[in-house]
């Protein structure tokens, strides 16, 4: 069965870092697009980052470029989200996410993930 585990959440002071961990087991990692997606309260779930297979070439949300940064491991089966310079807007449950790969595009469209992890919280102080 296909899971996918987010970690590094928690409190943090606005202007610090986070960096948070996906571990995926049960696909073909290295065939997937991997993404990030984020949630606050009473707010639809928003897209922040995505990654091709080969990593080369990254894409983010406008409300995170120059700030986050995603990479993955195809040998580990992870895939990662440094967070720098936070805000207190940045708050939400962060959820990782995987669809199969279709193109060098950016893969933004939430409804185009097929496999979700169950969320890692992040909160930035003022």
């Amino acid at each position: 069965q296909v899971q996918l585990v987010e970690s590094g959440g928690g409190l943090v002071q606005a202007g610090g870092s986070l960096r948070l961990s996906c571990a995926a087991s049960g696909l073909t990692f290295s065939r997937c697009t991997m993404g990030w997606f984020r949630q606050a309260p009473g707010k639809e779930r928003e897209f922040v980052a995505a990654i091709t297979w080969s990593g080369g070439n990254p894409c983010y949300a406008d409300s995170v470029k120059g700030r986050f940064t995603i990479s993955r491991d195809n040998a580990k089966n992870m895939v990662y989200l440094q967070m720098n310079s936070l805000k207190p807007e940045d708050t939400a449950v962060y959820y990782c996410a995987a669809k199969y790969y279709s193109g060098s595009h950016c893969h933004l469209v939430v409804s185009e993930y097929v496999y979700w992890g169950q969320g890692t919280q992040v909160t930035v102080s003022s």
